[in-house]
């Protein structure tokens, strides 16, 4: 360990050293993926993020087509050198048409070196990504998806537990559970999501057997992010009981922000109300007008429990910087203890 002072100007580096399978896997210098967020994950977060040595992540079902998701991706490549990814949900569409083929076309003709999938499972996918050289990260809320991703394919598998922002699944398994479950029964690599926004996350996680870990909740509330500053201030002031599960009538659990939103979803699913009266509240139009305006009451919002340990709004450099550095001094402290 060095003895120097551990800070943000000596971090680039130390850096350098840090190597897990999955920064191998990816080509990147530190093993934190920012998490794929309609709306949010935009060329200007993912690029920052993969700048500070990350991977960064821009959603396909923020745009409405191939031709819009190729556009993102050329904004992206402007904006970064480093290797990024695309993360296509492949969830039940609401709607005559599935735009899933035509992502995966996107992210193929463009040679985007990452793709993460979730929902359904990518099998139909994966000759035409391993052809063209993209790796293949699938994200799951159970230790049996997980082991379905290997089996089809996958490069790697993140699991995500119940603390996480979005769809955690039905079982309520915690994160702390979910990663040693999942490193000790797969092959390929596994990477921690759900209620990580600091050295202290990573290092469990790593210590869990996890090769890297994915954020959310924390990109959310950094300068490059264009969630209205609303959002971002709700975050920073929140404690982690201000979240709340919703959705799990329809089979579809989803942890957002406490609001008057999620109240009215919880109602509506108490007396039995439907797919299609819960859209008036939970659709993704609905949402992208109340976050990108800064109605904090007027959509539902994906928030982790990790919330409540966000105090600050920062730039993602030093976020990521933040977190390396303190990995270190986490590990120092632990050998002092270890004598």
């Amino acid at each position: 360990m060095l003895n120097k002072p551990i800070t943000a100007e000596n971090e680039v580096e130390r850096g350098k050293n840090m190597k897990t399978r999955i920064t191998e896997l990816l080509g990147i210098k530190y093993p934190i993926i920012q998490g794929g967020m309609q709306w949010l994950s935009r060329a200007e977060l993912a690029a920052a993020v993969s700048n500070a040595g990350g991977l960064g992540i821009i959603t396909a079902a923020t745009h409405p087509g191939k031709e819009e998701l190729v556009e993102e991706i050329r904004r992206t490549r402007a904006l970064t050198d480093r290797p990024f990814g695309v993360n296509i949900s492949m969830l039940p569409e609401v709607g005559p048409k599935d735009r899933t083929a035509y992502y995966f076309e996107a992210v193929i003709e463009e040679k985007v070196p990452v793709v993460e999938t979730s929902g359904r499972s990518p099998e139909d996918f994966v000759p035409q990504l391993k052809e063209a050289g993209i790796k293949l990260i699938h994200k799951v809320p159970a230790v049996r998806y997980a082991r379905k991703a290997e089996r089809v394919g996958a490069d790697a598998v993140i699991i995500v537990g119940f603390e996480c922002g979005g769809h955690p699944g039905m079982d309520d398994v915690t994160t702390m559970i979910l990663t040693p479950r999942a490193a000790e029964s797969l092959s390929i690599p596994v990477i921690a999501g759900g209620g990580i926004a600091d050295a202290r996350g990573f290092v469990a996680a790593l210590a869990l057997g996890a090769e890297g870990v994915v954020m959310g909740t924390r990109f959310v509330a950094t300068t490059e992010c264009i969630a209205h500053p609303r959002y971002k201030e709700w975050i920073v002031n929140a404690q982690e009981t201000d979240t709340v599960m919703i959705q799990r009538s329809i089979r579809n659990a989803a942890r957002v922000m406490r609001n008057a939103a999620a109240a009215k979803v919880l109602e509506m699913e108490a007396r039995g109300a439907g797919l299609e009266e819960l859209l008036s509240v939970i659709s993704g139009q609905v949402g992208r007008r109340a976050l990108l305006e800064g109605d904090t009451e007027g959509g539902t919002f994906a928030v982790g429990q990790c919330a409540g340990l966000i105090k600050e709004v920062k730039p993602i450099k030093d976020v990521i910087e933040e977190i390396v550095a303190g990995a270190e001094a986490i590990l120092s402290r632990l050998n002092k203890i270890m004598g």
